[in-house]
């Protein structure tokens, strides 16, 4: 009989308990990478599955598909996505210092284009992948663990002789935390680890004269080398690197800026944002010395070529493009790793530490299983060597015997029953044998042709060899010294093979200051139609098409004169005020589209719409009115919007529900009494000086009240002799028919026969 067990838990403490393990999960398994090698799992199992399949460098290439097919069915079952994406950035020489792929086809540009599907790219692995990570992987270097359904065993960890943590950087993003390393010169951290062997109590000033910073693939200047003693220190800050910019000869006499190394961080789509950014500066008037920009890149490298004017300030527009686009850019670096089983910000030193201690590690156990392995061979050396002395004894033994078990017995115990000799001396001779059983094992598998003369010479040549071997082995593992000197040694292979030039410039260099010049002052006209996309026109042309720009049929419903170097100011019904720099939009023919206004403020087209749209300088000098839907109004001196630094402002205090219907710009001539129109029908008319003036965040005072649910419709203004007439339910009213009253009545319902 089944007895129930119920166990009461806290549901907080269950989800608690597996988000932990999830977070974890996701660190360990996925995202960060181990310190000793500086792979993340899916890089790892790639590398080692590619090794496997034995797809390595003096081999052809095979389909990418195939190597995503057979690591997602052995070691990583998390989709075929996640494994191609790790193996293309692996083959992509624009993003890893030291690739570690080699790849054959459409692997992806600096500019952004993606891979090719897996079935159509090749790949096979670099001789460095071969030589620094996975060349020891067979003398039990590190410990190998089941994989996820127990069917295959796969490598906790590779046996790297290089910090790949550092030489290939990494980028992660985890749960709670990410990981962000830039790359570094693979013989200046080699050099580095050398220095380390040598000497345990190196500083981090004595690394840094070694590893002078960073060293990206895509090159550029670090411009605050300064800061990259705190950074190596704590692991973590932001190191501001830049393009290099060069000047040739143009057309005509003309110079020309050409773009020849990118900011790591332009890699990809940020090329055309770049471009595109430079594009905007000319369109906008920012520099009107920047005639045409064209990538004339290819496969040599990096070539963006900037035209300019003739008598241009190259400097100024170099100092332009570092100050307003992504050709200056920040690296934030967070030099998290994995380090003995748990995430962790690793500095300079203590990420060389790390990976120093885990050589000495792999090599200790790899120089252990040789010893043994020599060990071994030298037994059944010497085996053979005393065979050599008694081989006719051997011979006669193996005749004499009818089964391999007894003539193995006699070689290692000397026991001669039932084995028949050729006479009682060779019996007794045979008794005297012990040869091991290993010894023995290789004596009875043993070629005869071995028994010539030469073939003994050179088994005793063997023999010395493994002998010194062994000796070699021994005094790597009972001498640290020699240890030492065999890790630099190996270290040394690495970074003299495929040590490359460093190709990022470390520098100190202020910020980049671009003197603008003086725009010259001048009218145009703004312009902006239903849709929101503005602009502006010169005077001249609006004039000659005036009637076109305000009719209806145009389209345009703001349009004002303005300075070209004034502010627009744009009210909305959220009570919010935005303010745009004319310089800021283009400047062109009537019929381009222009620029929407959301993109050169925090308008919000799908929750705001327009009140007033103004020359900024106007609403400061001017006294504003502002009406709100149920009926509050206010008047507020237009200086309360004399605003230089903000782009967005609180033009108004509104209560819960209510918006913002109507501004005027007051003037004392005209706008004397008002007449306020109700959805419903209510109409009513009093003095604007009963209007009190109030800040603008103040909610105001009610001009009429309003029943439940009603608003205001429309509202008009008049002077005392003022005999206009307003349609009304398709029927002419005169304004003056409503009575002049008090504010704050409920008014006249108008009814009209």
């Amino acid at each position: 009989m089944i007895t129930e067990n119920i166990i009461n838990s806290e549901y907080s403490d269950i989800m608690q308990k597996s988000y932990i393990d999830y977070a974890m999960s996701v660190i360990i398994s996925r995202a960060i990478p181990d310190i000793r090698d500086g792979l993340k799992p899916v890089q790892r199992r790639t590398l080692y599955d590619m090794d496997e399949l034995g797809i390595r460098s003096d081999r052809p290439y095979r389909k990418s598909a195939r190597i995503v097919g057979d690591t997602m069915g052995k070691y990583h079952p998390h989709g075929d996505s996640s494994i191609y994406e790790s193996l293309v950035v692996m083959a992509q020489e624009f993003k890893k210092g030291c690739p570690l792929v080699d790849g054959h086809g459409n692997f992806g540009s600096i500019e952004g284009d993606t891979a090719a599907h897996m079935r159509y790219t090749e790949a096979r692995l670099q001789s460095v992948t071969e030589d620094a990570f996975l060349r020891d992987l067979d003398k039990d270097t590190v410990d190998f663990i089941p994989n996820f359904d127990d069917t295959e065993k796969e490598p906790e960890v590779l046996p790297a002789k290089i910090c790949n943590f550092l030489v290939n950087g990494s980028e992660g993003i985890a749960v709670g935390m990410t990981t962000s390393t830039p790359p570094h010169n693979l013989k200046e951290i080699v050099e580095a680890e050398k220095a380390y062997v040598r000497n345990r109590d190196i500083s981090l000033e004595e690394l840094m004269g070694i590893v002078s910073g960073p060293d990206f693939p895509t090159g550029g200047i670090v411009t605050n080398g300064d800061d990259l003693r705190q950074i190596y220190e704590t692991g973590t800050g932001k190191i501001k690197i830049r393009g290099r910019v060069e000047t040739e000869k143009g057309k005509g006499g003309r110079m020309n800026l050409v773009v020849t190394e990118i900011p790591y961080t332009m890699v990809g789509s940020g090329i055309a944002k770049f471009m595109a950014d430079v594009a905007d500066l000319a369109e906008s008037k920012k520099t009107t010395d920047i005639t045409d920009i064209s990538n004339q890149s290819s496969k040599e490298g990096i070539r963006i070529v900037i035209e300019c004017r003739k008598d241009a300030d190259l400097e100024n527009i170099k100092n332009l493009l570092y100050s307003k686009t992504r050709l200056e850019d920040t690296f934030g670096v967070n030099m998290l790793a994995v380090s003995s089983g748990r995430p962790e910000t690793l500095g300079l030193r203590q990420a060389i530490s790390a990976h120093v201690a885990f050589l000495y590690d792999v090599n200790r156990r790899k120089y252990t299983n040789l010893l043994a392995k020599e060990e071994g061979r030298k037994e059944i050396q010497e085996g053979l060597i005393k065979a050599c002395d008694v081989i006719d004894l051997i011979v006669e033994i193996l005749r004499g015997s009818t089964k391999r078990e007894q003539a193995m017995d006699c070689l290692v115990h000397g026991s001669t029953a039932g084995i028949r000799f050729k006479s009682a001396q060779s019996e007794r001779e045979a008794g005297q044998l012990r040869f091991t059983e290993k010894q023995a094992s290789a004596i009875l598998d043993m070629r005869l042709v071995r028994l010539i003369g030469l073939e003994i010479t050179q088994l005793l040549k063997e023999h010395e060899e493994t002998v010194e071997c062994i000796n070699r082995y021994r005094d790597i593992l009972e001498n640290p010294r020699s240890m030492s000197k065999q890790i630099i040694k190996d270290l040394d292979e690495i970074g003299k093979k495929y040590g490359k030039e460093r190709r990022t410039e470390i520098a100190n260099i202020g910020a980049a200051v671009f003197e603008e010049k003086p725009m010259e002052e001048m009218d145009v006209v703004f312009v902006m139609d239903r849709f929101g996309y503005a602009r502006t026109i010169d005077v001249s042309t609006y004039e000659r098409n005036r009637e076109t720009i305000e009719g209806d049929e145009a389209g345009f419903r703001h349009c004002f004169v303005v300075k070209n170097t004034g502010r627009a100011s744009i009210f909305t019904n959220t009570g919010q005020l935005h303010i745009v720099k004319i310089r800021d939009l283009p400047f062109g023919k009537l019929r381009d589209k222009g620029v929407p206004i959301d993109n050169l403020s925090n308008f919000d087209s799908a929750k705001e719409t327009f009140v007033l749209v103004a020359d900024l300088s106007q609403v400061i000098k001017a006294r504003l009115l502002f009406i709100t839907r149920k009926a509050m109004m206010k008047f507020v001196p237009g200086s309360e919007f004399d605003v230089t630094t903000k782009r967005t402002v609180s033009a108004t205090g509104l209560s819960e529900g209510d918006e913002l219907f109507r501004i005027r710009l007051y003037d004392e001539e005209t706008d004397r009494q008002i007449l306020m129109q109700s959805r419903s029908g209510f109409f009513i008319r009093f003095a604007l000086e009963e209007v009190p003036e109030k800040k603008k965040g103040a909610v105001g005072v009610r001009g009429m009240k309003l029943q439940e649910g009603d608003e205001l419709e429309e509202v008009y203004y008049m002077n005392y002799a003022d005999e206009r007439t307003i349609e009304y339910k398709d029927k002419q009213m005169p304004l003056t028919r409503i009575k002049l009253t008090r504010r704050d009545s409920k008014g006249t319902k108008v009814r009209l026969s």
